[in-house]
């Protein structure tokens, strides 16, 4: 079982020529024809900044209204450093003081009818004068239009995702459905967004959620915190137990396995598969519910509360834990930058991670390993190394570990 490590050729192109192919992309979406994303003639339905360029776009800020363009940016996210913030806070002051012919020399100016773009359809559906902040990630499968929706006066009050294909249209519904869920449920130890407005436009999915309050002082983090909070979601459905290869779980992860096992990294991640099933398949886990994307950027701490979002990847029945080691997972690669490192250090340290969730001793590694593979089959069913994904090459970092482990057990 050796790891694959070509890499496809979308990985050779830059993060900014990507991200320009993006904007082009999103814009046509966003604003379909009769719009004219060229700023060509009628009446302009919005003008964008775009941050910090058009070569490197990160953000589309509305230019038409100071104070509005101003709030978009300082809310966009909390910058984590003191440069970070100086360069923020530069930004702010010069979109807020009209000196943007200073910073940004790209614009973009759109027109048409007011109603055929995505801001005159939000503002129907949530009955509200808006305006729209455009979010541009970086490459990756599931990657798709976030927008900061603003009120006349500057006020964050909602964020929208927008599906656009099969995969992120599919994750727009999973999120729509999982908030419904958690809203439901009586969780005590963290906040999450509620649903404003789901729906479809233009063959686009749409879902409209509260803007948790992300831009208010942050509080430090105590690791009793965040366990706890991952335990009240853990236990929103209520927990089970049995052995791992007669369990729901089990059998749905070894039927997304087969769908990718015609691809060279997917044979491997399946002959890993079987030989944990080998080993471990009569040791019994405990199942609940998860996250499935609880990473440093998906929360923020403040005194008396613990904000979570971007809960597309929710799923109910998997192994009690997995949040916590996926949260290590990309505390450690954000931290260091080393994937395989952050990998290997995140398996040994099972055992502290997954006491608080009442896994047994004897099954805490293979839990570790599961979420491993789980990891890596939704890589794979995403096709993020097609997609440019920073470490869509499974075979680079996770899957050398993950087999190395296996066969070790």
């Amino acid at each position: 079982m050796s790891p694959v490590r070509t890499a496809p050729a979308a990985l050779s192109a830059g993060d900014a020529a990507l991200r320009t192919q993006y904007l082009n992309e999103v814009l046509g979406l966003l604003y379909p024809p009769p719009c004219d994303t060229g700023g060509g003639p009628g009446p302009v339905i919005t003008e964008y900044l775009v941050v910090p360029n058009a070569r490197r776009p990160r953000l589309l800020v509305p230019s038409l209204n100071p104070a509005v363009a101003a709030a978009a940016v300082r809310r966009y996210a909390e910058p984590q450093g003191r440069l970070a913030r100086l360069k923020r806070d530069a930004v702010v002051a010069a979109v807020h003081t009209r000196a943007t012919g200073l910073f940004f020399r790209d614009r973009i100016k759109i027109t048409g009818p007011s109603s055929a773009g995505i801001d005159g359809y939000l503002s129907d559906a949530l009955r509200r004068d808006l305006a729209v902040s455009i979010h541009i990630g970086p490459a990756r499968a599931n990657r798709k239009p976030v927008l900061q929706l603003l009120s006349t006066e500057g006020e964050t009050f909602a964020f929208g995702k927008i599906g656009t294909g099969p995969l992120t249209q599919g994750l727009v519904r999973a999120e729509t459905a999982a908030l419904s869920v958690l809203n439901d449920c009586e969780l005590t130890k963290l906040a999450v967004p509620r649903v404003l407005h789901a729906g479809q436009w233009r063959g686009l999915e749409v879902l409209v959620q509260s803007a948790l309050p992300v831009w208010l002082p942050r509080a430090p983090l105590t690791q009793k915190r965040l366990t706890a909070a991952m335990l009240d979601v853990a236990g929103c459905q209520g927990f089970t137990s049995g052995p791992l290869t007669g369990s729901a779980y089990w059998q749905k992860l070894r039927a997304r396995l087969a769908a990718v096992a015609d691809r060279p990294e997917g044979a491997g991640l399946a002959a890993a598969v079987d030989v944990l099933a080998a080993h471990s398949g009569d040791t019994t886990l405990r199942y609940g519910a998860w996250h499935g994307d609880w990473a440093p950027w998906n929360m923020a701490n403040l005194a008396n509360a613990l904000l979570v979002w971007d809960w597309e990847r929710f799923a109910t029945g998997v192994p009690a834990g997995f949040d916590a080691v996926h949260h290590e997972l990309q505390r450690r690669i954000q931290s260091t930058g080393d994937a395989r490192a952050a990998v290997e250090a995140t398996v040994r340290s099972s055992d502290e991670l997954l006491a608080p969730f009442g896994v047994a001793p004897v099954s805490r590694e293979i839990t570790a390993l599961l979420y491993l593979v789980d990891l890596a089959v939704r890589y794979l069913t995403d096709r993020q190394a097609e997609a440019g994904a920073r470490l869509g090459v499974l075979g680079t970092w996770l899957l050398p570990v993950l087999i190395r482990r296996v066969e070790e057990l």
